[in-house]
């Protein structure tokens, strides 16, 4: 599904993976997140992905009511707290792609997938 909005000039579509590599980009840049994570749901193996590939850890959503649901699968930095990061996750991503596609994000949800140390 994609994001539509109707304006006085004209009709604006934003695809779901527009906003998910932009979401990932943004989420990367949040201090203790490592990375998005890729779940190998048949082997329950989680692997770290690289920042090409931003948009494969997360799952965006549009609601009939074009309101926005992105799901993040990610790996966090070991030794900070996992409230904190969520948080502040949160309170970034939903400020910069509510201001990058005028749309209204509805839900956040955070899967932890990993704890690595970062060197």
């Amino acid at each position: 599904m994609k994001g539509t909005m109707n304006t006085q000039l004209g009709r604006i579509v934003i695809d779901t993976d527009v906003i998910a590599t932009y979401a990932g980009s943004v989420a990367v840049e949040c201090f203790g997140i490592v990375g998005m994570a890729a779940v190998n749901m048949k082997d329950g193996l989680v692997k770290l992905l690289k920042k090409d590939y931003l948009n494969h850890g997360i799952n965006v959503t549009l609601d009939e009511d074009n309101k926005i649901t992105i799901d993040f699968h990610m790996i966090v930095a070991y030794g900070v707290s996992i409230l904190t990061i969520s948080e502040n996750l949160m309170e970034t991503v939903k400020y910069k792609v509510e201001e990058f596609t005028g749309m209204q994000i509805d839900k956040i949800n955070i899967f932890v997938e990993g704890v690595r140390v970062i060197d």
